[in-house]
């Protein structure tokens, strides 16, 4: 008897584009959202777009209220709960880079409340997913939470984000090629289950963020539209499979390890990229495609090596041969790399 079942949760709004800020309050008010919106930011965002996105809302009929966060701690969440619960907030908006928005995602979901993302960068997949990184200590913990009802990318203020933002955002996509490979490892070994469809659409999205990334240049806003669609396709990938296998792996055990060990972590979609230079070769020995993620790194004037992310030979190693203990979920980095052969892998690709 077939009894398998599953429930997807996708935003049920996207938005995307040249000046859709001004249409937030708009996607919001097609939610039915009842309440106050928190706006959760952090400073230099809150600058940016603050006034204009409470400007919108006041003049909508909602009350909105804002709270700006410097740094992302568990600490800050319940900070955030407690500002909602007593401004008696009905939704949070997250509104900035990867920082605010997954504080507000976390916190919203602890409060069982609707969550809007509003990235004001494209540097990471978080703006769409169903999940939270927040670090504690030299730790960085990912934690589940629903993803957003609604997403509202302004291209105009993307394009103008710092360009490493974008870049970061870039080789996170990229590496969802090995992420892919890792799932179906994990399927073929240890029985986990893979959806076909959240690693079709995974790839999909890497193949096209990669036939495409000539075109993705400094400060031209087409570059903010290419990479915003494609985080937004990898967040729903996740969804999708009500996981985040179709987007981590290998690669991203490597750079939660780096941001333990490192005394001075690079951006997390730049340590990913590099990681995934690794990772592939170990997929795909000397004959495989780690050439081809390498190149399109570099296409993207995104990180190729461990210099290039300020992280000296020896961490990376480490962090390749200690990265399969971060938590239980089965790569290629199997139950450990030796050192012989992670020394081997970075340096045959460049890396180290």
């Amino acid at each position: 008897m077939f009894e398998k079942s599953t429930w997807i949760k996708l935003p049920r709004n996207v938005v995307v584009g040249h000046g859709v800020l001004d249409r937030a309050a708009e996607a919001v008010s097609e939610l039915y959202l009842d309440g106050r919106p928190l706006i959760v930011t952090s400073p230099t965002p809150d600058d940016i777009a603050g006034e204009r996105l409470r400007k919108q809302f006041a003049e909508a009929g909602f009350d909105p209220v804002t709270v700006v966060v410097e740094e992302a701690r568990f600490s800050v969440v319940e900070e955030v709960i407690a500002t909602a619960r007593a401004e008696e907030a009905g939704f949070l908006v997250g509104l900035g880079g990867g920082k605010p928005i997954d504080i507000g995602k976390m916190a919203a979901d602890e409060l069982g409340v609707g969550f809007v993302s509003v990235p004001t960068a494209a540097s990471h997949d978080g703006i769409v997913s169903g999940r939270g990184s927040v670090p504690e200590g030299d730790t960085r913990h990912s934690v589940a939470a629903d993803p957003p009802l609604a997403v509202v990318a302004d291209t105009e203020i993307i394009a103008r984000s710092p360009w490493r933002l974008t870049t970061a955002g870039c080789a996170d996509i990229i590496s969802n090629y090995t992420a892919v490979k890792d799932w179906q490892l994990a399927h073929r070994l240890k029985n986990v289950e893979y959806s076909e469809y959240a690693g079709a659409l995974s790839q999909m999205t890497a193949e096209m963020l990669v036939a495409r990334a000539g075109s993705i240049k400094r400060e031209l806003e087409e570059s903010a539209w290419v990479v915003t669609k494609a985080l937004v396709s990898s967040g729903v990938a996740m969804s999708i499979a009500d996981s985040s296998r179709p987007a981590s792996g290998a690669e991203h055990l490597i750079s939660h390890q780096l941001d333990r060990i490192a005394p001075d972590p690079a951006l997390h979609g730049h340590q990913v990229g590099v990681a995934s230079v690794v990772t592939e070769y170990l997929h795909s020995g000397d004959d495989g495609e780690w050439t081809d993620v390498r190149d399109a790194l570099a296409s993207i004037d995104a990180p190729t090596t461990a210099a290039a992310l300020d992280i000296d030979a020896g961490t990376f190693v480490e962090a390749v041969t200690t990265a399969h203990g971060i938590r239980d979920r089965y790569t290629i980095l199997g139950d450990g790399v030796s050192e012989e052969a992670a020394v081997e892998a970075a340096t045959v690709t460049g890396v180290i």
